[in-house]
């Protein structure tokens, strides 16, 4: 296959469409999300009105309208305590740090959770791909993706949103 180079304002530019094409997909495919986990009943249920009240404009983003930080920009990614990460909405203890990794696409990235009843899998089908959700089962708010690329023992890598997440230290 041939490879073509492309400038560096080029590819920046391709970039950034892509990006912005994320974002304008997330946003209006957020809600197709949501109603496949209708079926669920979240312990914890809150209104849009309360939820905005005590989650800031980024975390609601990300947590309620399933939004994603950009790369590199999130508090835990580089983050190296120990402790327990858990949901920033309503504080479920999600993943450890022992099973955090550095999987170098700038989020956190986990290969296990620390409880599978904790979060939920959903089919994810925004930006034209297949693509699993993680969100959390106690809320139902967006943390980020799953993929199958991740280290052993699991082969996963729950890529995450710091927003979505806050942390308990050891």
């Amino acid at each position: 296959m041939k490879r073509v180079k492309i400038g560096k304002s080029l590819g920046l530019i391709a970039i950034l469409l892509a990006v912005g094409f994320q974002s304008c997909a997330q946003q209006s495919n957020s809600s197709e999300n949501k109603k496949s986990l209708k079926a669920h009943t979240f312990e914890v249920q809150k209104s849009e009105a309360e939820w905005k009240e005590i989650l800031s404009p980024l975390e609601y983003k990300v947590l309620r309208e399933a939004g994603t930080e950009r790369a590199f920009t999130g508090k835990y990614n580089d983050f190296k305590k120990e402790g327990i990460f858990i949901c920033n909405a309503c504080k479920t203890e999600l993943f450890s740090s022992e099973t955090k990794y550095e999987s170098g696409t700038g989020w956190p990235s986990f290969y296990k959770p620390l409880n599978d009843e904790n979060v939920l899998e959903v089919e994810d089908r925004s930006l034209g791909m297949v693509r699993t959700e993680v969100v959390c089962a106690t809320c139902g708010g967006h943390l980020g993706h799953v993929f199958e690329d991740g280290p052993k023992p699991t082969g996963l890598r729950y890529c995450l949103n710091s927003a979505s997440l806050d942390f308990k230290e050891k």
